[in-house]
């Protein structure tokens, strides 16, 4: 037993000393490479792996290759975690900055910079911030037919929908913000959606079914509403197309339907 432990061991003494053999030469080959060309570290170091990796022929070459990948990976998720290690750091426990917006002294503190509450302030993307607002939901938007659906709304089913869609809240944590329960937020989330499809198929199916200029995205809105209708839904629809069609007719106009420009 001692001599198969001993024999484990010695093995794996010489892997490391492979390993380290083959990531040495691979970043001693990265450097000549950097310091010929004058490119960065980086970029030398994705070149001179895949010239090693191309010449491989032998078992051990292939194992070099291996050891050098293991080797990048790790360098990677070292980096990876140490990034997110900075933005942890700096981010307050609740993202929504909610209870972390005035401090106790009533000093003012903003959001870190590495917020995307930020990022989109200093690229100049101000609507989404100066909007941020669950009764002024329907400014998220460039649609006319989804902006006037969402402005129709009462502020109770805006306060839902924002908190739901735009802040990703589950259906609890929107419950225990408005004092309700999660199955009645369901509920009326649910219908709320249901009836702003209803109303946008209505919106774009004169274009739909003349053939007129329509998004892909509001074609296929527009296919898939219709297949998912049971026959008594597409009856009533048809039906109410029928008496619009008439009442237009009588009046002598013509129907004028905006789509928009998004879905």
């Amino acid at each position: 037993m001692d001599d198969f432990a001993e024999y484990e061991n010695e093995e794996k003494r010489r892997e490391r000393q492979l390993r380290r053999k083959a990531v040495a030469y691979w970043k001693a080959t990265a450097k000549a490479i950097k310091n010929g060309t004058g490119i960065l570290q980086k970029e030398a170091r994705h070149v001179a792996m895949t010239i090693i990796e191309d010449g491989a022929r032998t078992m051990d070459e292939f194992k070099n290759v291996g050891y050098m990948w293991d080797e990048k990976e790790r360098i990677e998720r070292w980096r990876i975690d140490k990034q997110e290690q900075k933005i942890n750091d700096a981010m307050p426990d609740n993202p929504d900055f909610i209870d972390y917006e005035i401090g106790p002294d009533q000093t003012v503190i903003p959001p870190p910079l590495d917020h995307v509450w930020w990022r989109q302030l200093l690229s100049g993307n101000f609507l989404d911030v100066i909007h941020d607002c669950p009764h002024e939901i329907q400014e998220f938007t460039s649609s006319r037919p989804v902006y006037e659906f969402t402005r129709a709304l009462d502020e109770s089913h805006k306060e839902i929908l924002y908190y739901w869609a735009i802040r990703q809240w589950s259906p609890q944590r929107i419950a225990a913000h408005r004092g309700q329960t999660d199955r009645n937020v369901r509920k009326v989330y649910n219908n709320m959606i249901d009836d702003i499809r209803r109303r946008m198929y209505i919106r774009l199916h004169p274009r739909y079914s003349t053939g007129k200029p329509l998004t892909h995205t509001q074609r296929e809105f527009c296919k898939n509403y219709w297949e998912q209708l049971d026959e008594t839904q597409k009856s009533r629809l048809l039906r109410k197309f029928e008496e619009e069609e008439r009442r237009m007719s009588r009046n002598g106009k013509t129907v004028i339907i905006d789509a928009g420009t998004d879905e």
